[in-house]
């Protein structure tokens, strides 16, 4: 038998078993099985998955050597997210390590060639490229909201009082998984009340950035500054202009004159910034009492659609303009801050964890 590749494994039974072979894939997508006599072709088109054998000579042993190759490129089962307790800090998404090696790479690349011109957003400016995908994914964002309000109209939500646990349904669910305050002597059951938009979309809040490269939120600074949603506030950062949360918008690149110091260049020369109107119209929440149910199963549907792909442009949107505009998040606690480095405000509520 030939040599399996790289890319494969393999499993070799014990002798008495016979002399077969198990290879398998990590990305397959059909099932080939030889030397079985009793079997001669096995295709199943919808789930991904082939079973085909050819007959070999006839022998005297009772277990024939045989090739197992498995595929799957759309896998059933996925493991859900590890829940990690507040003593615990949270991984990075990529391993520091990694991280690390590859910012030693950059530097030997850049040894010796001349230094580039810092590309936006790190040297003040905005990617205008991109600001039309932020106009989107604010209105996707106000589309979701509008939609779901509509549809707790017809369909039942239940909240736990006391965790984040959610069960669409008429009544709430029976498992004792309830981690929330005094858990234990509720023996883990759920209290459920009727959920709104809120516990269906968590609302994640940050601080509202007026210069996004300037000074760092320092401690006493926490109740002086706005707060507002992290989507809304990365839109406003990759250009939306929303009159109740102004920011800063630089017409020329800045200076660097240390690794973390920098002045703004001179704009005495530029006219006078005109202020222009917004590039897409920007869309506004429906007051709870103007909210209208659908009124039949079709446009129950329909909404429910529009929520679902609301949904995802949103999600799509704001994971591009994250891969611009970077975004910090607390290794133990579930604050989010939206600039190139983290606020210095001391109000996370972790297990012996103030910073």
């Amino acid at each position: 038998m030939s040599a399996a590749p790289s890319s494969m494994r393999c499993l070799c039974l014990p002798p008495r078993m016979g002399s077969s072979m198990l290879s398998y894939h990590s990305r397959a997508d059909f099932l080939k099985l030889n030397s079985l006599t009793s079997l001669s072709s096995f295709q199943h088109r919808n789930g991904k998955l082939k079973l085909q054998s050819k007959p070999m000579a006839p022998s005297r042993k009772l277990h024939q050597p045989c090739a197992l190759v498995i595929r799957c490129d759309h896998p059933q089962n996925a493991d859900l997210p590890r829940y990690y307790s507040k003593k615990e800090k949270k991984p990075f998404p990529v391993p520091i390590v990694e991280l690390r090696r590859a910012a030693r790479e950059r530097f030997k690349k850049s040894r010796g060639q001349p230094k580039k011109p810092v590309p936006p957003p790190k040297n003040g400016l905005i990617v205008k490229s991109l600001v039309p995908l932020a106009y989107d994914v604010f209105n996707e964002r106000i589309t979701l909201i509008n939609n779901l309000k509509k549809l707790l109209k017809v369909v039942k939500v239940h909240a736990c009082r006391y965790c984040n646990e959610i069960h669409v349904g008429p009544i709430g669910h029976p498992f004792k998984s309830c981690r929330g305050h005094r858990a234990s002597i509720r023996k883990g059951l759920h209290e459920w009340t009727y959920a709104t938009v809120e516990d269906v979309l968590v609302p994640v809040d940050s601080y509202h950035l007026y210069d996004r490269l300037g000074k760092r939120i320092r401690h006493d600074e926490r109740f002086s500054i706005p707060r507002l949603p992290a989507v809304v506030e990365l839109c406003i950062q990759a250009g939306v202009e929303v009159p109740e949360f102004p920011t800063k918008r630089r017409r020329k690149p800045i200076i660097r004159i240390g690794k973390s110091e920098f002045v703004d260049a001179d704009e005495s020369e530029l006219p006078d910034p005109v202020p222009e109107p917004p590039l897409k119209p920007i869309l506004t929440e429906i007051p709870d009492t103007e909210i209208v149910a659908p009124r039949d199963q079709e446009e129950k549907i329909q909404l429910a659609e529009e929520t679902l792909e609301a949904w995802e442009q949103m999600r799509r949107g704001a994971k591009k303009l994250m891969r611009m505009y970077p975004v910090r998040v607390c290794g133990y606690c579930p604050e989010v801050h939206v600039g190139p480095s983290g606020h210095k405000a001391q109000n996370c509520g972790a297990h012996k964890h103030q910073q």
